[in-house]
């Protein structure tokens, strides 16, 4: 059966083609694609990235993962053409940024010069 797996980890993104026997679970498709990226990349590349090797045990065995977007367990039955996808977390809150920005873009009076509402005359 083919299938696909897809990730954006610090040291490698992309999608690569697995081929997994009828039957196989999404565990199944994350440990064929672990060792072939592990292949692809320097085992040194983890240590000097900042990711600790034990870090980068814990997003392949713990994170979150999903089939085309849709959250899903490991022992999920994969079908033909899936796209098994694990998600690392966010580095960043994405509202806690936008907060951020919008604070320092503030002026003495706490209005936002870029987004003020022209005044009635």
């Amino acid at each position: 059966m083919r299938c696909a797996f897809a990730t954006a980890l610090a040291e490698w993104q992309g999608e690569i083609a697995l081929e997994l026997p009828d039957g196989a679970t999404a565990a199944e498709a994350l440990r064929a694609a672990r060792s072939q990226i592990e292949t692809q990349i320097d085992r040194q590349i983890h240590t000097q990235s900042g990711t600790p090797a034990n870090s980068w045990s814990e997003i392949w065995e713990q994170a979150p993962i999903g089939i085309f977007g849709e959250p899903c367990e490991r022992d999920q039955i994969l079908r033909e053409g899936d796209r098994v996808e694990l998600y690392r977390p966010l580095a960043v809150d994405p509202k806690a940024a936008r907060r951020a920005r919008a604070r320092e873009a503030q002026t003495e009076k706490g209005r936002n010069p870029l987004t003020a509402k022209p005044r009635k005359r």
